[in-house]
């Protein structure tokens, strides 16, 4: 098919973008809709700081965190004895804890709307929005949250609270040990917390299709296989306490036989009644995979594009923009496959021909040496960014392999680092196997850690200029804008010729944008046209996504729809400023704001623009 120009898209795009109060007219009460934001021009720099709202802001952010211990250790945002006793315990997961949370966002934003209608910084007017459009968030999509299933394989509870503990919980001193000790004693009232939530969701029939229960069956089952001594919980703590200074060997000898005993007596009986629950589950279960098929579904789904976009395109807008792209990425890819004398089949057929070509071969495993080209990919990734990126984050990015728990399902993904420099950001690689995705491998390093999410992530928990819950993203721009900027990265490096002479990288860099459009097609398909799972399979997405869109609705639509956002932007910022446009300008003032909505961001290019033109006059 032929290339489709993306200009018109993108111009048709601008006009779609949600104002701060983000579809407000889907909350439940008239008092939530936000006031409009000031236009740029109205912003004025002479207008100075409002003092109180600063305080109250910087209150209403530490009482948010308070309410989340789990935020609280994950962002580290305390310190002293506040934070220490907040690393000591789990998030509840009750009834309660959910209603307490939209409590306070529903009083958040009756204070913002009344400290947005009056003087405010351009900093502080750009904090309230962000503050305001995640809270209000909270309260729109608090009715539809059980429709992403209490125990789903992407990340249900079965799966979180190990992931938490073995890998977010800090690990620093012989005091860290006894708050993991606490905190394990606690998991298995989480656990039994969520499978009550589990419990009254199934009850009002927001059931799971079987193959999303069949693979966090297969996760309990996978927990509970060996005994307490050797259990992840255990054997984490084994590993990753051995080499703590000011725990003596034998404090640590009886700290592993205390968490042994924790996660038999408690932990796994915990375990076993999820398990129990998910048989009784089963045989009320079936094969459709939408969220059309449940209750009101379509009302959530419509909810979880707002949020996962932030524009007001509906499903079937969505859908034909991925169905354009699609056609625009293949036309293109054709021409390089057939240069490469690929030429018999479809786009989906002659990339895995191509991939095949670049399988491991020998005897061995191959993922060590995998795992090893991934670490050099973001290497260089670096030393090429250097000349469009005045902005880098001081925090080191790591490669690391999914562990075993969770890498049949997961797909590639970025941690942060931990603020107080005990924990690098991470980039984690599943590594399934027998087969591996080769030729995708520099598009993916650029998406999820160089420039992609390790420099947006990890430069704005390091930025100084704005407050700290918007540094440590507490309060933010959601997924259209990270993961939008994540895939501009990848366009970033096709355009600046990082491909040179590596057509096959080349392809695999057009391969995961066309990956992205199908997504936009795909989502929309399972959950408003009532796709199957084999048809998504068969439209190019491998089960395992698929999978994830099933029990994530919308947020692979963030991608694309973000991307094309930020595209948009900048040729308003080229255009606007002619030859005085810097593309590390531009990049440093979109990094340099931090994670914000897309609407407030085409706010602060507007203002980037009447900057620099003020400059250059």
């Amino acid at each position: 098919m032929p290339a489709i120009s993306q200009r018109p898209l993108r111009a048709a795009l601008a006009s779609l973008f949600v104002p701060l109060a983000l579809a407000s007219a889907v909350l439940p009460a008239p008092a939530l809709a936000a006031p409009a934001l000031a236009a740029p021009a109205a912003v004025k720099p002479a207008v100075k700081p409002n003092a109180a709202f600063d305080t109250w802001a910087g209150k209403f952010a530490n009482d948010w965190v308070r309410a989340n211990p789990q935020l609280a250790t994950s962002t580290q945002y305390f310190g002293g004895a506040e934070q220490a006793a907040l690393d000591r315990q789990l998030t509840p997961q009750t009834p309660a804890q959910r209603k307490k949370m939209i409590a306070l966002a529903k009083a958040g934003i009756a204070r913002l709307d009344k400290w947005m209608a009056g003087p405010l910084d351009e900093t502080q007017r750009v904090s309230a929005a962000v503050m305001r459009w995640s809270l209000t968030n909270t309260v729109a999509n608090e009715p539809f949250e059980d429709y992403n299933f209490v125990f789903s394989q992407f990340s249900g509870t079965q799966v979180s609270l190990v992931n938490f503990l073995t890998q977010t919980h800090p690990m620093r001193t012989a005091a860290d040990v006894d708050s993991y000790l606490a905190r394990l004693e606690q998991v298995g009232t989480r656990m039994d917390e969520a499978l009550a939530r589990a419990r009254s969701a199934s009850a009002r029939k927001l059931i799971p299709p079987r193959f999303i229960l069949e693979r966090a069956q297969l996760q309990v089952d996978t927990f509970l296989k060996p005994a307490a001594a050797r259990n992840v919980l255990v054997t984490s703590l084994e590993t990753r306490s051995a080499g703590l200074k000011d725990l003596a060997p034998e404090a640590r000898t009886a700290a592993i036989a205390r968490a042994t005993r924790i996660v038999d007596d408690k932990v796994r009986p915990a375990y076993a009644r999820v398990q129990g629950f998910m048989a009784e589950l089963h045989p009320q279960t079936g094969d459709a995979a939408g969220i059309s098929r449940l209750p009101n579904g379509a009302a959530a789904y419509e909810r979880a594009l707002a949020n996962y976009t932030s524009t007001t395109l509906n499903a079937e807008e969505i859908h034909a923009i991925g169905l354009r792209e699609v056609a625009r990425l293949e036309g293109e890819m054709d021409k390089h496959l057939r240069a490469l004398g690929f030429t018999e089949g479809n786009i989906e057929a002659r990339m895995k021909a191509l991939d095949a070509t670049f399988q491991p071969k020998g005897e061995g495993d191959p993922r060590p040496a995998i795992l090893a080209r991934y670490v050099e990919m973001v290497k260089d990734a670096e030393r090429r960014s250097a000349s469009l990126f005045r902005l880098k984050p001081r925090a080191p990015v790591q490669v690391l392999r999914e562990p075993p728990l969770t890498e049949a399902s997961a797909a590639a993904h970025y941690s942060l680092p931990a603020p107080d420099g005990s924990r690098p950001g991470v980039f984690w690689v599943p590594m399934r196997g027998p087969t591996f995705d080769m030729i995708r491998m520099r598009s993916l390093s650029y998406h999820e850690a160089v420039p992609g999410h390790h420099f947006q992530l990890a430069i704005q928990q390091e930025l100084t200029g704005i407050p700290k819950y918007r540094s440590q993203r507490i309060f933010s721009g959601g997924s259209a804008h990270s993961e939008g900027w994540a895939l501009y990265t990848e366009r970033l490096a096709v355009e600046q010729g990082w491909y040179e002479g590596d057509v096959p990288g080349l392809l695999g860099a057009l391969g995961s944008e066309l990956f992205r459009a199908r997504r936009l097609v795909v989502d929309t398909g399972l959950h408003t046209k009532g796709w199957t799972r084999q048809q998504a399979v068969d439209y190019g997405i491998n089960v395992q996504e698929v999978d994830r869109y099933v029990v994530w609705p919308g947020q692979a639509t963030a991608y694309m729809i973000g991307m094309l956002r930020i595209l948009e932007l900048r040729d308003k910022a080229k255009a606007g400023l002619g030859a005085k446009f810097s593309l590390p300008g531009f990049h440093d003032m979109v990094l340099g704001a931090g994670s914000v909505p897309l609407d407030v961001l085409g706010q602060l290019v507007d203002a980037w623009i009447a900057k620099e033109k003020a400059k250059a006059a």
